[in-house]
């Protein structure tokens, strides 16, 4: 790794810590002036486009790419379905997971995974930004329909049995929200500030994300609420110590990847400026971000005048180039 690391040029290492939301058009223009590390997918990439369209829209992306991309989507099942949603890509979309297990159990999980997972691959997907190991077993709350919503013990086999059907299949995921969203409001819409001890989140929140990490799961993503037993003063996504605990206390060693910095949450932390040189210094080794133009010349300059050293620069790019080496992206 480190002889890659040195025939990059600093520009194309900071490139590789964006996992950008793409234009509908013009993508490829972006990731050669950029070097973008990643694309992540909406519906709109999808909706007006045949899967053919879309696979010929992922090759015009990776041949503007000197390193193969990673194209991601957020396909959880449910509420959250970039590409299911469809009927040229799946005749219905992807059940929740609590629609799935009560069909069948963790088998009916295993095999709607293995199914997600094909689908996603046949597009060039190779990404998905899932699954959901938040807890929470009130209905009323925001994440609910999008959680597993059992017992922790359970949401643990759950997350267990979908990172490993994902993993047989070559596809990387992401384990989120990282440390547990709880009952937290929507930080699309702004600031949540989660209250509840650490104690709570050691014997519920983090055990799906534990089982998710010894699964082999190669990333977790990072949520924006501010969760005070672990820091008052800082969202979790730009947080160093909630990203210092994943790491030592939870022994992970993949990439950990932001939340996207778009969301209101974020925007009014940090009245608008750019935060993209904090999430690396605390953290993070992948941003997403619809700024990425912004955060790339930010992250950039603060490289060249010293603000982010080159050693924080390359273990991320580092890392991103391993998970992409994971599932066979020939980067040399």
């Amino acid at each position: 790794m480190k002889e890659i690391l040195n025939k990059m040029t600093v520009e194309e290492k900071v490139g590789q810590l964006f996992l950008a939301h793409c234009p509908y058009e013009g993508a490829e223009e972006l990731v050669e002036r950029l070097h973008l590390g990643g694309l992540l997918m909406f519906a709109r990439n999808f909706e007006n486009r045949t899967p053919d369209q879309f696979r010929d829209e992922v090759e015009k992306y990776n041949k503007a790419a000197k390193i193969p991309l990673l194209i991601a989507a957020d396909e959880e099942g449910g509420t959250v379905v970039r590409i299911s949603k469809f009927p040229q890509y799946r005749s219905e979309p992807f059940c929740s997971p609590k629609e799935i297990f009560a069909r069948g159990g963790y088998e009916a999980v295993r095999e709607e995974a293995t199914e997600k997972a094909d689908l996603l691959l046949s597009l060039g997907v190779n990404y998905d930004l899932a699954p959901v190991c938040d807890y929470t077993v009130d209905e009323s709350k925001y994440i609910a329909k999008r959680v597993f919503g059992r017992s922790p013990e359970e949401s643990s086999e759950f997350i267990k049995t979908t990172v490993t059907a994902f993993l047989d299949k070559g596809l990387c995921c992401s384990l989120k929200h990282f440390p547990g969203y709880g009952g937290n409001a929507d930080t699309h819409k702004g600031m949540a500030t989660d209250n509840r001890p650490l104690e709570i989140f050691e014997t519920e929140d983090l055990l799906p994300f534990t089982a998710g990490i010894e699964a082999g799961a190669q990333s977790v993503m990072v949520s924006h609420n501010i969760v005070t037993c672990f820091d008052p003063d800082y969202p979790a996504s730009l947080s160093e110590k909630i990203h210092k605990y994943l790491r030592e206390k939870l022994g992970f060693e993949g990439v950990i990847i932001t939340d996207s910095l778009t969301m209101l949450a974020i925007r009014q932390f940090t009245e608008d400026k750019d935060p993209c040189v904090r999430a690396l210094m605390c953290g993070n080794d992948m941003i997403i971000t619809s700024f990425f133009e912004q955060g790339y010349a930010s992250i950039l300059e603060a490289v060249k005048d010293g603000t982010v050293p080159m050693k924080r620069l390359d273990e991320a790019v580092g890392k991103i180039l391993k998970m992409k080496m994971s599932i066979g992206i020939d980067i040399l």
